[in-house]
């Protein structure tokens, strides 16, 4: 079964900007000595990685280089062999607390098939103490998706169903936004759309680490970028 877990996140009623926790500087992501082997073979190799408050990093290169295999480390979904990951203050361990602050988009969910787009992203906003219905309708506007709140997420389109992710993550209140391939499925016209809101998100204090194949996106977020080749993570 697909499972996704974007809709976990902090209860934040009396925030200013819903979707971004206020953080003044800091690490946010540290990244020491990792290493990952998989079925024998070394996919990441002693890769050191820093993120702070308020910053974008684009981790970029060819399928199978280990990409989201480091997101998974973050995200606690996967354990490294060796080294150290540090995600707020401290290790990714997949407990409610960790999924309160971060939000994770990746493969696509198991949709409620009796619940419709809109009614999916209410229950992401009742669960995050996102009650109020003008912010879930300029959400749903945001991401274009008016002309069908009111269906059923399993009869869009791939790229509509990419978006109903998307805005679930960033209704939710978080402070670290972990995005595998955001850019997947979406019209260039959407992308750039994407990356002025994640550039947006970041401007609000929030992190961001995604993986991504499409260089106009990167630049886009305004995003620092890091290369992951052979093994290794090379950053700007």
């Amino acid at each position: 079964m697909k499972s996704c877990v974007f809709w976990v996140g902090p209860n934040l009623r009396n925030s200013s900007r819903v979707g971004v926790i206020a953080i003044v500087g800091g690490m946010v992501v540290a990244i020491r000595e990792l290493s990952v082997e998989l079925g024998g073979h070394l996919v990441l190799k002693d890769v050191h990685l820093d993120v702070t408050a308020g910053e974008i990093l684009a981790l970029v290169g060819v399928n199978g280089a280990g990409k989201s295999t480091l997101l998974r480390c973050l995200a606690g979904l996967l354990r490294p062999t060796s080294g150290q990951v540090t995600v707020l203050g401290s290790a990714p361990d997949g407990a409610p607390a960790f999924w309160r602050d971060v939000a994770f988009v990746a493969e696509e969910p198991s949709w409620y098939p009796g619940l419709t787009v809109r009614e999916h992203l209410e229950l992401v906003g009742i669960t995050h103490g996102v009650r109020d219905r003008a912010r879930i309708d300029a959400v749903v506007d945001e991401f274009g998706l008016r002309e069908r709140a009111e269906a059923s997420p399993i009869t869009l389109s791939s790229g509509q169903r990419r978006r109903v992710m998307l805005a679930a993550a960033l209704l939710r209140p978080s402070r670290l936004l972990l995005l595998d391939e955001p850019e997947q499925a979406l019209d260039s016209e959407f992308r750039s759309r994407l990356g002025g809101r994640l550039s947006a998100y970041a401007d609000g204090g929030g992190s961001v680490v995604l993986a991504a194949h499409d260089a106009a996106f990167v630049r886009s977020c305004s995003a620092r970028q890091a290369v992951v080749a052979d093994g290794q993570v090379d950053c700007e």
